[in-house]
């Protein structure tokens, strides 16, 4: 079973065609890298699957049913922008008052829970105005798990956390789609991305451009041998008399998208006079490739 399918959701404010036309499944368990330009409808798409905005047309189906059954959306979780909290009550209060709001039957014992999960104990009795970007993040990510979802959506959960915070991010999101939760997760920070989505859709001006797996993506990602020698548009020139793909970067790296050794390379430019002085391996990634799946803009 598929936990989100859409179908032609369309959403207009004014004159502004915000979604036009989405199609979207994000197969139950996936943690799913929804992935677009600042305007691209990310954010419209997801508070349209939470029930906070109205489609203009088109479907939400969650878990097979219609995105508005009341059982449906007691089973989603939501840190969309930030998290609703009174700023000078404390952590734990404001997930008691969340708790209240959810009818949780042993509020306590859940929140102890929720918090241990975001690494976020420790926080329980700091007021919330004076928590940091980072934990305020995380505190976002326990209220929206209050309840036990089935569905979590999260809008750039991971800005603002630090090297250490994006790992425990990280290691949260992955422990609890072994437990049965499915993620749907926007987010500009592509390099974190990779490194939990199991699946990905990428967005533009409202439409869906391309839905695949991570297997897809790693098998549309080349690898290739990178090298440096000092003399960046000579050399690829050479290069580009014996080998199919060459490419130079702006910093003088060459790239050689062949299926060929470096060593092999290191000798055949040894052969021309050329020394090489840096040749590794690597492999394009999910950013490069959304930027040049984007035409090599940028978001």
């Amino acid at each position: 079973m598929n936990a989100i399918e859409i179908r032609g959701l369309s959403k207009r404010f004014g004159s502004k065609q915000a979604v036009d036309g989405l199609h979207m499944t994000v197969p139950e368990g996936a943690i799913y890298g929804f992935i677009g330009e600042d305007g691209s409808g990310k954010s419209t798409t997801e508070k349209m699957i939470c029930g906070l905005l109205h489609p203009t047309s088109g479907s939400i189906s969650l878990y097979g049913k219609d995105h508005n059954d009341d059982e449906i959306r007691s089973h989603i979780g939501v840190l969309i922008e930030a998290p609703g909290c009174v700023p000078d009550c404390s952590v734990w209060n404001n997930m008691m008052i969340q708790a209240a709001n959810l009818e949780i039957k042993d509020p306590e014992q859940e929140i102890a829970k929720v918090l241990k999960t975001v690494r976020m104990e420790g926080a329980a009795s700091n007021k919330f105005k004076n928590c940091s970007l980072g934990m305020k993040q995380h505190i976002g990510i326990a209220m929206a798990l209050l309840g036990n979802p089935r569905l979590l959506v999260l809008d750039e959960p991971i800005n603002g956390l630090d090297a250490d915070g994006m790992r425990i991010m990280r290691e949260v999101l992955t422990d609890i789609t072994k437990q049965g939760c499915t993620v749907l997760i926007s987010s500009h920070i592509l390099g974190e991305l990779e490194k939990i989505a199991t699946h990905y859709g990428i967005i533009r001006h409202g439409r869906m451009i391309r839905e695949m797996t991570a297997e897809e993506l790693e098998a549309d990602c080349p690898t290739y041998i990178a090298l440096r020698t000092g003399e960046g548009s000579k050399i690829k020139l050479l290069l580009k008399g014996r080998y199919g793909r060459v490419e130079e970067e702006e910093d003088g790296t060459i790239r050689i998208y062949d299926d060929v050794k470096p060593e092999d390379v290191v000798a055949w430019l040894y052969e021309k006079g050329v020394t090489v002085s840096e040749i590794w391996t690597a492999k394009i990634g999910l950013e490069e490739y959304y930027i040049d799946l984007m035409g090599g803009k940028k978001q």
